[in-house]
């Protein structure tokens, strides 16, 4: 049975699995508290973890209906994330373990996102194309039969979740802004505004978002007000057309060109509407298995996290004591 802490961002996550059944899986947003500025404060998301991961963890237990007693391996997200954040989990769990005796797995945040894929419902056998969008990562992945990764291309400077929040805050939105973008691009025309696609050319699966973004600074710049303000949900629409369109277009192109039937969602950004309806489009167009987890295995959580660690090696002790955090890193 394991018990998984997840704190790389904003999000104070505890989970139990035992085998693939999720017996609970805690989360407890920090979103009110970074509203206020737009955007996740590190300082702030490190202090709110040291006062809530205790509360997160029992609560998971109890839910669980277990104890730490019978709890045999503790997995902790060590990378990547905000340094802060990630600490005070990795703390969290060397602790825990040290106090009962488990065993003590380190899990890569980006790994994490892709074995949420390997949970019911409609969980997924490598190996598989992987899409891992988020608001501090983009890139695809190919994990194969063993669950091991290859990178097959990855964002050059901006992450997918990063544009579609920008974009949001551009247009005036309330944080977060991709869940906002998204609702106010459903009641708009996404042929309104012509947006650049970044790197669009054939048999390059790399992306990048930075253009885009600068291209609707100027056009709201340049627009009218009174424009700007009557066809908001038109520009919004149009704006999150060409970032989606980006990652469906690489992604179906990608599964294609390495004969890959089964293609995967990972991350955040697997919750946005659009893509969700595009990329099953395009899949089932071509013959190709998409499988996309539920909302709540989306974003960040510690039930994913408590996934991937049934598939990695427990840490040695000592050594294990000697465990720290890294800000950067992909999951190969």
């Amino acid at each position: 049975m394991i018990l998984a802490i997840e704190t790389s961002c904003d999000d104070t996550c505890a989970a139990v699995l035992d085998g693939d059944r999720l017996l609970a899986s805690v989360v407890s947003s920090q979103t009110l508290f970074h509203a206020r500025y737009g955007g996740v404060v590190p300082e702030v998301a490190s202090r709110h973890h040291l006062e809530l991961i205790n509360t997160v963890m029992d609560e998971a237990l109890a839910d669980a209906g277990v104890d730490l007693g019978r709890i045999g391996r503790v997995a902790v997200t060590t990378r990547p994330g905000l340094i802060g954040a990630l600490l005070v989990g990795v703390a969290t769990a060397k602790t825990v373990a040290f106090a009962t005796g488990a065993r003590l797995v380190a899990v890569s945040h980006l790994e994490g996102h892709v074995a949420a894929n390997y949970l019911p419902p409609g969980a997924a056998e490598p190996p598989f194309l992987c899409l891992i969008a988020s608001g501090g990562h983009t890139s695809l992945v190919y994990v194969e039969k063993d669950r091991s990764f290859r990178t097959v291309s990855q964002t050059l400077d901006d992450a997918a979740g990063e544009a579609l929040d920008k974009g949001a805050r551009l247009l005036g939105l309330d944080y977060p802004g991709g869940a906002a973008l998204d609702a106010l691009a459903a009641s708009g025309d996404p042929g309104f505004a012509s947006f650049p696609v970044g790197l669009d050319r054939p048999g390059n699966f790399n992306f990048s978002f930075s253009g885009v973004k600068t291209a609707l600074y100027y056009y709201l710049r340049d627009a009218a007000p009174a424009l700007a303000r009557e066809r908001r949900a038109d520009i919004a629409a149009s704006y999150q057309s060409a970032v989606i369109s980006a990652l469906v277009k690489k992604t179906v192109a990608a599964a294609e060109s390495l004969s890959c039937g089964l293609v995967c969602l990972a991350g955040g950004v697997s919750a946005n509407s659009l893509l969700r309806r595009r990329l099953r489009q395009q899949s089932e167009a071509r013959g190709i298995d998409l499988r996309i987890p539920p909302p709540g295995l989306c974003t960040d959580n510690a039930a994913m996290i408590a996934s991937a660690a049934r598939f990695l090696p427990d840490l040695p002790y000592p050594e294990r004591l000697s465990l720290g955090a890294q800000a950067t890193g992909l999951p190969v």
